[in-house]
């Protein structure tokens, strides 16, 4: 094959989808989350008539504007890399998972599209319940995105009903693709991971305000809505991350030797808390590690068996040391929510959520963890699946496009430069939107954060 400085195509092309993808899920993620957080708070406002719910609505529908557009952007150039890179992936298995991108656009992105600019433009123009339902729609819309990017990647980690002719995939059944072993269990995890991205984000904005003496209602209902969902849903990710551990045992049994740098499948596993992966020596050198407790998490048994890295040939071992770390940097971010939760929803109970100091400096800080710990999953997940693209039926070699190592080194340098300068000046963007914080618009020099709506207001929906 050939190469460029001593390095493969195929390795610059891994190299470029990651760091695209890399970009581009934490905006999705964010959109998902962030939309499902908008409509809640439209339905609120629309209950209540309380004037600070619709506020913060129109301040994070801006958040959410930049945050939409930076995804659409970055996933079609993603998408882009199949044909240009990855053209021999696009040929086997293209009868199989390109229709879920293409039922992706017909349910999702027509369900977006249509009421996105109503969303985001008609907060005086349209009655408050229809505002409210296009709020809503674009939140099921970014739902049932992910439900179909998620039942698609989820097959090419456990592919089912289909068939190979001439090593072509064929659809046999499009129940059994859409719905394969790993997409229950990689779908709630990925959508809880996305609200909790959000919460972290809306809880650390909230508490920030509060500190800050500023945006007093909106900042508290920010504390209290983020926290809640925070104290909800970090427990419940523990749950389904187990769940979802002993489905990939099950079914990809070397990433999980992987992610526990399991050498030995004959002797019952280590929890390591720390190790240095040598997959030269096949070792752990500097291992800190609970005995028997990995055993216990992964089979629920004291003295369980499970596959180790040796009980698989070498070129059928995935990297072992950034799915090693990925997966802790992963699993130490939930403990931490999970303590951060519990801490807050105590203080929460006791009444002293908003005077103990301490802890709103802390989650002030709290908002790029879920980011984090989305592509350390992400990492987990795509790295540990190597050496294959589609599990058992390609590896990530043989679907590499005739292309030089040079082009794609080049297409590489100039994704890194145009990312950096184009994304930089996004998320300045929002930075900028959340510092200037939920305020009324300048016309409206009378304005109080907390007045009450007027009846012409209730009937508009227009604060001003």
């Amino acid at each position: 094959m050939d190469t460029f400085a001593g390095i493969e195509a195929a390795l610059f092309a891994r190299i470029q989808f990651g760091f695209t993808v890399a970009f581009h899920i934490i905006f999705p993620a964010f959109s998902i989350g962030l939309s499902a957080f908008i409509a809640t708070l439209e339905v609120i406002w629309l209950r209540t008539g309380e004037q600070h719910y619709h506020t913060l609505a129109r301040f994070w529908t801006k958040v959410f504007a930049v945050s939409f557009a930076m995804g659409v952007v970055s996933g079609i150039v993603m998408e882009y890399q199949i044909g240009t890179n990855w053209s021999r992936f696009a040929q086997v298995v293209g009868n199989t998972i390109g229709p879920l991108f293409s039922y992706e656009v017909l349910t999702a992105f027509f369900l977006e599209a249509s009421f996105l600019g109503l969303m985001l433009f008609g907060w005086n123009r349209v009655p408050p319940w229809l505002h409210t339902l296009a709020s809503i729609m674009v939140a099921l819309g970014t739902a049932i995105s992910g439900f179909w990017i998620l039942a698609a990647n989820s097959w090419m980690h456990t592919p089912a009903g289909f068939e190979l002719r001439d090593g072509i995939t064929y659809p046999v059944s499009w129940y059994e693709i859409i719905f394969n072993p790993s997409f229950p269990y990689r779908f709630t995890h990925m959508m809880i991971a996305t609200y909790l991205t959000t919460s972290l984000v809306v809880l650390a904005t909230g508490a920030r305000y509060v500190l800050a003496g500023v945006f007093e209602r909106e900042a508290r209902t920010m504390v209290h809505m983020g926290l809640g969902m925070l104290a909800l849903l970090a427990p419940a990710q523990l749950i389904v991350g187990d769940l979802h551990g002993l489905n990939t045992q099950q079914h990809q049994p070397a990433k999980v030797a992987a992610i526990e740098a399991h050498w030995e499948g004959n002797e019952p596993a280590d929890l390591i808390l720390f190790a240095w992966p040598d997959e030269e020596a096949e070792r752990n050198r500097m291992q800190i590690g609970i005995p028997n407790l990995g055993a216990l998490i992964i089979t629920h048994e004291w003295e369980g068996l499970f596959k180790g890295l040796r009980d698989f040939p070498r070129d059928e071992r995935p990297p072992v040391a950034p799915v090693f770390f990925s997966f802790r940097i992963m699993v130490g971010i939930g403990l931490l929510l999970i303590a951060t939760g519990f801490t807050g929803a105590f203080l929460w109970w006791r009444g002293k959520l908003f005077t103990t100091r301490w802890y709103l400096k802390a989650v002030g800080q709290f908002w790029p963890l879920g980011f984090i710990a989305i592509i350390a999953g992400w990492i987990v997940t795509e790295v540990g699946r190597q050496p294959w693209i589609v599990y058992g039926v390609l590896r990530t070699r043989d679907a590499i496009s005739p292309i030089s190592a040079g082009t794609v080194a080049t297409s590489l340098a100039l994704f890194v430069l145009v990312y950096c300068v184009v994304f930089s000046v996004g998320i300045l963007y929002i930075y900028r939107l959340l510092k200037k914080g939920p305020k009324y618009p300048k016309k409206d020099t009378e304005a109080l954060p907390n007045r009450p709506l007027s009846a012409a207001q209730e009937t508009t929906g227009d604060p001003t």
